[in-house]
């Protein structure tokens, strides 16, 4: 003969069943269905009536739930189609903000209370608060008609449990409300990096003598990477690269103002210190705030001499690869962009040659870092490991080099995202 189940098992398989249909719901109207229908079989609540102040000034409530709605009313999302009361047992129950047993509801229910169709009938009130912020935002009150009674021994547990269950409810509506936020604001996101990348060059110029290559990635949405391509008289071309500091959408809008003061007055564009001089006062004095800054470096290609005038502010030093080293073009440099007004910055000019490769980048390539985890324990790629990878690409096309750059990175970060924005451009001399 089978042995009876003792009661905590019977009670633990509902509350068991019950709390594993609830961790699968996102909807919070769904989860107190699930609940309440769940655990009836242990405590049978036939009448009930819950009542709000949440978005509601005292001495004004609403009533959220009840028993003798004819209509199911949804306290999430129809909350304008609720009752409105003012006042009465309930709104006493409110003020109190504590626990409250009522035995003798008859007695205390006057004619004129405002919830009268709601409490009509019934002789015993439990009301057990849920507290946000040290607060009785939401009150739930069982029924019971004359003849019944509730054990006052489990009201205490009742209160535990309900209390938690609201809190659970809440934290619920609170996580879908941050997703749909977190959503509105990716899309608003998505816009914000379109519109950078409508930015930046649709295709990379046609030079004569020589072969342009360009990758560009952000570690967000948006990024404030920034590299531009300028045509300049006699066939020579301004070619920059900008880094502003900080990640995402600031970035981003840092990035743009860059973009539209350089392209707002003709005829800064060379010499190269000129340019960076004007970008420096504009962003100085009207734009960087809080220790902002844009890293720039800008030259000036004279493709018939086959000569490289730039000038640096505070960026990463190109790399030059001829024949078999790689020099880094750190022969002059400023302050970044947008420190200080009246910064003044010098140029140089560089010869190049046949076979000559010019390699321009961001931080974000050489400051990618290898898995805390892994045998580098988090080591940055730096410039050795760079122009190792430029020494193998000797030869090569502009494009195949930034292939194997990329795929370096790839190997080196363990394919982890980047945590920095990563622009790169080639330039070979033919």
């Amino acid at each position: 003969m089978a042995r009876p189940r003792l009661l905590w098992q019977y009670e633990l398989e509902i509350i068991d069943r019950t709390m594993r249909a609830i961790s699968g719901i996102s909807d919070p109207e769904e989860i107190v269905d699930a609940y309440w229908t769940g655990i009836s079989d242990l405590v049978s609540i036939v009448d009930f009536v819950a009542v709000s102040r949440r978005h509601t000034e005292p001495p004004e409530y609403h009533i959220t739930r009840s028993s003798r709605f004819t209509e199911h009313v949804n306290p999430w999302t129809q909350r304008d189609q609720l009752p409105r009361l003012s006042g009465g047992i309930l709104g006493e129950i409110l003020d109190r903000g504590r626990p409250s047993v009522i035995d003798n509801l008859p007695e205390l229910l006057a004619e004129n209370d405002p919830a009268r169709f709601y409490l009509e009938g019934f002789q015993s009130l439990v009301a057990l608060p849920q507290y946000d912020g040290g607060e009785a935002l939401n009150i739930t009150m069982m029924l019971l008609p004359p003849g019944e009674e509730i054990d006052h021994a489990i009201i205490p547990m009742m209160h535990w449990q309900n209390s938690l269950f609201g809190r659970g409810t809440q934290n619920l509506v609170l996580r879908n409300q941050l997703s749909g936020l977190l959503s509105a604001l990716d899309r608003e996101l998505q816009v914000v990096g379109a519109i950078q990348r409508s930015l930046l060059p649709s295709e990379l110029p046609s030079i004569s003598g020589f072969k342009l290559a360009a990758h560009y990635e952000t570690s967000a949405r948006a990024g404030g990477d920034y590299y531009d391509f300028f045509p300049l008289s006699d066939g020579r071309w301004g070619i920059f690269i900008g880094d502003v500091s900080g990640h995402g959408t600031p970035a981003a809008v840092l990035m743009a103002i860059t973009h539209a003061i350089a392209h707002a007055q003709p005829g800064t564009h060379t010499p190269p210190a000129a340019l960076l001089t004007y970008l420096n006062h504009q962003l100085s004095t009207a734009y960087t705030r809080e220790g902002t800054f844009v890293t720039a470096f800008y030259a000036v290609l004279d493709p018939v001499r086959r000569t490289l005038t730039y000038s640096r502010a505070g960026h990463n030093p190109p790399r030059l690869a001829r024949g078999a080293e790689v020099i880094p073009l750190n022969g002059i440099g400023s302050l970044p962009l947008g420190i200080q007004d009246g910064q003044t910055y010098e140029e140089t000019t560089l010869e190049l040659a046949p076979g000559d490769l010019v390699l321009l980048f961001t931080d974000g390539i050489v400051e990618a870092t290898a898995p805390e985890t892994g045998p580098l324990g988090g080591a940055q790629l730096g410039t050795g490991r760079l122009d190792e990878v430029l020494l193998a690409s000797h030869g090569c096309e502009p494009e195949d080099c930034l292939k194997s750059i990329r795929q370096a990175l790839a190997e080196f970060t363990q394919n982890a995202p980047p945590v920095d924005d990563q622009t790169l451009i080639a330039m070979r001399c033919c």
